[in-house]
C-alpha cells in the first residue's frame, strides 16, 4: 500500500480533473467531485462512484436539482497500487471512468473503451 495523505490524493484527482479535454469538461453540467476516504461498506473495493442523472437522461423536467456527485475512493486506490506512478495512472483512469458514466456511458461501453 502507498502512503499519501488526504491532500496530496485531493491534488492528483485536481490533476486528473485539469487533464480533461476543455471541449469536454465545458459539457459537464451540475455535478461535483469529492474525495472520501472509504467507499460504501458493501463494496469495500470499490475506486469511484458517480451517484446522479446522467446527461443522456435528463429532459426538461431536470430543474433545480442537487448535483451529480463523483466520489473517489482514496483508500482502495492506494491499497491496489505499489507505487506513486500507478496512484497517478488509478485516480486518471477512475476520474475519466466516473465522469462517462455522468456522460450516459455505461460500465460495458467503458471496458471496449479500456476504462473499466
Amino acid at each position: 500500500m502507498i502512503e499519501m495523505s488526504r491532500v496530496q490524493f485531493e491534488a492528483l484527482v485536481s490533476e486528473a480533473l485539469d487533464e480533461v479535454p476543455g471541449e469536454l469538461f465545458e459539457l459537464i453540467d451540475n455535478c461535483v467531485v469529492l474525495v472520501e476516504d472509504e467507499p460504501p461498506e458493501d463494496d469495500p473495493d470499490l475506486l469511484g462512484l458517480y451517484v446522479g442523472t446522467p446527461l443522456t437522461e435528463r429532459d426538461s423536467y431536470y430543474v433545480m436539482a442537487l448535483p451529480d456527485r463523483i466520489t473517489i475512493f482514496r483508500n482502495p486506490v492506494l491499497e491496489m497500487c505499489e507505487s506513486r506512478e500507478q496512484v497517478v495512472d488509478e485516480v486518471r483512469i477512475t476520474v475519466v471512468h466516473e465522469i462517462a458514466h455522468h456522460f450516459g456511458i455505461d460500465d460495458d461501453r467503458l471496458h471496449e473503451l479500456g476504462y473499466a
